[in-house]
């Protein structure tokens, strides 16, 4: 059972030349995207897990409650007028991130790896649109009417899709982004 409310979806797929040609598809189509979506380029390599994480945050941040001056808060704060390379550019330009990934790729005992062919994407719900964000493409990618209540289901029938497409890879993962209620352990 997965703990609700849901606030984001991650989903990590296996990048093919199927994913690779219907991106590009999608890059030229014409999207018409809420503009409180928050959305940034991925523009630092091997970085997917930590643009599908801010991308998750960025979008729930009137649902949770970061803590004050920490590099989140701070990040939010900072880029919420800036475009999606705008704010591509100041994470690039962040020290404090650098040092934080850097050392997060490294800490295990497996030896991370330049050649990923592997992608972390965000799915959640803004303005009642289930969006796809990916730093990746051009821009978010909606996939039509969703709530916070049925979040987790709309990305689930989404990423079943993307799943199919690729049924004899084992290398999917789906983590579900909940709020902690109250009282829960």
């Amino acid at each position: 059972m997965v703990p609700q409310p849901v606030l984001a979806v991650l989903f990590l797929y296996p990048i093919t030349s199927q994913t690779e040609e219907e991106r590009l598809q999608q890059d030229n189509e014409k999207r018409d995207v809420s503009s409180e979506v928050y959305f940034m380029k991925q523009t630092v390599g091997n970085a997917c897990g930590t643009i599908g994480l801010l991308h998750s945050v960025g979008n729930i941040t009137s649902e949770i409650k970061l803590q004050e001056v920490s590099f989140l808060d701070r990040f939010f704060k900072s880029t919420a007028t800036m475009d999606p390379l705008e704010r591509a550019a100041f994470l690039e330009k962040d020290g404090e991130m650098e040092v934080a990934h850097t050392v997060a790729a490294t800490a295990g005992d497996t030896e991370a790896s330049d050649d990923v062919d592997t992608h972390f994407i965000c799915f959640t719900c803004v303005d009642g649109q289930l969006y796809e964000l990916d730093g990746r493409k051009s821009g978010p990618i909606s996939h039509g009417a969703s709530s916070r209540s049925t979040l987790l289901q709309d990305a689930a029938k989404v990423i079943k899709g993307m799943i199919q497409k690729n049924p004899e890879s084992l290398n999917f993962n789906v983590i579900a982004l909940t709020k902690k209620v109250a009282g829960a352990i």
